[in-house]
């Protein structure tokens, strides 16, 4: 080809970018004030130095106090959060870059040490037997509190309102995070979703919320900024378990997108081997893209050549990079001139301080 796919521009449903390379949203727990704010110091200069993605997507950023489940990530629920978020959205487009925010809720993988001892809500009373990020390290989660439908309700309000408080904070639009075993996910498998209400029970009830989250989000900003993530093959992390009708569940959600003009769904590949599970899909780009008309995005996984390769193939649009991103703030550049990509230091990842977030080299810059 006599340019990369991964470096030709696309149009992400009005929204111009130079090139088909996204930065994944990773947690990074930098935020370690009172507020949880982001700092302009920190996540501001952070993100303005991946600015030449084709497209940031921020890290997930809680919607609520009930929201949270890590330690030191910033939200997107209070004025102070609010105002340090534009300072990440004005450094980013002064370096002429373009942001989403991704908005969270971790339902039951959070911990009561977040809550004043109350218990995490989750769709059902079932302990993921997972971890908690706390201030005070990683904790076994316990068994959440089943949600009532007035918790519910507000929960739905509250990603209405972190839609509302993320354009007032200058993003160019938001990611739903109904992925990674976090609560929309919860609520999608029977095995953490037992309801037997409205929210539970057939595959079109456990996705209930998620398409009452997208319509109330539409009340406050144009869906063509809302995208989504998703990760139908994931099975053992994040205490996921799934079932015959885990994929069923996420074909019925993925086909009924299409009755929305969305901004991108953003699809994973399995996070472990599932070729032997009879209930995974092993190659997923492959699976949906078929179903889904609008646009895809791709992660887990990717290297540049993978990368070009998804997209040469017709199975994605869009390609999403995690760990390379942390250690290549130039990686756009690195892949348009072949410059080796630095190695990432996982012991800073969730760290605070400037080590292993601001310090890695941008070798491939002018």
């Amino acid at each position: 080809m006599s340019k990369q796919l991964l470096l030709t521009d696309y149009n992400l449903n009005g929204l111009k970018l130079p090139n088909r390379v996204v930065m994944a949203p990773m947690t990074r727990s930098r935020a370690d004030n009172a507020e949880n704010a982001p700092r302009e110091d920190f996540e501001a200069e952070y993100y303005a130095l991946r600015a030449s993605a084709g497209l940031i997507i921020s890290e997930g950023s809680p919607i609520s106090d009930e929201a949270i489940g890590y330690v030191n990530v910033p939200g997107i629920y209070k004025s102070a959060q609010i105002e340090g978020w534009k300072k990440v959205t004005e450094k980013v487009h002064e370096k002429n870059g373009r942001i989403f925010i991704q908005l969270w809720h971790v339902g039951r993988m959070s911990h009561p040490d977040f809550h004043k001892g109350e218990k995490p809500l989750a769709p059902s009373a079932i302990n993921p037997n997972a971890q908690s990020y706390t201030p005070e390290g990683f904790k076994d989660t316990v068994t959440p509190k089943e949600m009532t439908i007035a918790e519910i309700k507000q929960t739905i309000e509250d990603f209405k309102n972190g839609a509302k408080n993320a354009m007032e904070a200058g993003f160019d639009g938001v990611e739903i995070h109904s992925s990674n075993g976090y609560l929309l996910h919860q609520f999608f498998n029977g095995t953490s979703n037992t309801r037997t209400d409205e929210y539970g029970g057939t595959i079109e009830n456990r996705a209930k919320i998620l398409f009452e989250v997208i319509d109330a989000i539409k009340q406050v900003m144009p869906e063509q900024k809302i995208g989504l993530r998703l990760n139908p093959s994931l099975d053992g992390p994040f205490g996921m378990t799934m079932d015959k009708e885990t994929i069923p569940t996420f074909d019925y959600i993925v086909n009924k997108l299409n009755e929305y003009d969305l901004a991108y769904v953003h699809l994973s590949e399995p996070f472990t081997d599932v070729s032997d599970n009879d209930f995974a899909v092993s190659e997923i780009a492959k699976h949906y893209r078929p179903l889904y008309k609008g646009t895809l995005i791709i992660n887990a996984g990717f290297d540049q050549e993978k990368g070009n390769k998804v997209i040469e193939e017709g199975n994605a649009d869009l390609v999403a990079y995690g760990k390379p991103y942390i250690s290549n703030p130039d990686l756009v550049e690195r892949f348009e001139k072949g410059v080796d990509l630095t190695d990432w230091d996982e012991d800073t990842f969730y760290v605070p301080g400037k080590k292993g977030y601001l310090d890695y080299p941008v070798n491939a810059r002018d």
